[in-house]
């Protein structure tokens, strides 16, 4: 059995840069572009059949803020108690990347699949990234700090790709850009505030992706004549 490393899903989401999902080609690294439903963008491999899987793997999750993100925090008009550091930055990344790998593995979990950390001929294996990640107003809890006050906490994109665990053959990818929810009008912004805003979103995309291995399983095997665009 292999037990490959997927494609640096990372590198190629930052290579995505800012772009909506329905600015990608519509055939991808083998995978056509299928007309998406709850998400941004679906790509998927004529004739991949998702009924064998009844359980997955799950790589932990790769972050990366928007790439002007820390210029913009530090701009010299900023106050200096509201500008960012590195290792405050680096808390921000590691805060996302477990509370993103926490709420998929218990969203699977809660679909039926069994989370396991080896591959098997019934293991999906899911790799995911947030790129782009953009925090209006991050709390950096420095003493005198001024309040900031946003109606939403930010935005980010997430990247999906799936995989046979075995042979890593890539199933399907799915791409989405979404902002945390608008609050009813502007909210003091908080750690705790944008870490609740942000798992929020996170669970969107958790819950949608359980169910969207369901619906594949559904419409199994992916036809081999695959449209770009096409309806399944």
């Amino acid at each position: 059995m292999f037990n490959l490393k997927p494609l640096p899903i990372l590198t190629l989401a930052m290579f995505l840069g800012t772009a909506i999902a329905d600015e990608a080609a519509t055939n991808w690294d083998g995978l056509v572009e299928v007309k998406p439903r709850k998400m941004d963008a679906v790509f998927l491999l004529p004739g991949a059949d998702f009924r064998p899987y009844t359980r997955v793997m799950i790589d932990p999750t790769d972050v990366a803020f928007h790439k002007d993100w820390m210029k913009n925090m530090n701009e010299p008009s900023r106050e200096m108690s509201r500008r960012i550091s590195q290792d405050e930055a680096a808390e921000i990344l590691a805060a996302a990347r477990s509370n993103f790998d926490d709420i998929f593995n218990e969203a699977f979990t809660k679909a039926g699949y069994a989370v396991v950390t080896a591959p098997a001929p019934d293991v999906l294996r899911v790799s995911t990234a947030v790129v782009n990640l953009y925090l209006n107003a991050p709390d950096t809890m420095s003493a005198g700090r001024s309040r900031t006050f946003t109606a939403n906490a930010g935005e980010a994109t997430v990247v999906i790709e799936v995989r046979d665990s075995t042979t890593g053959a890539l199933l399907g990818r799915v791409l989405d850009r979404r902002e945390t929810m608008d609050s009813a009008g502007m909210q003091m912004a908080t750690s705790v505030s944008n870490l609740s805003d942000f798992r929020q979103l996170f669970k969107q995309w958790a819950t949608t992706s359980a169910r969207g291995i369901d619906e594949l399983k559904a419409h199994s095997p992916v036809p081999l004549d695959l449209k770009p665009k096409q309806k399944l």
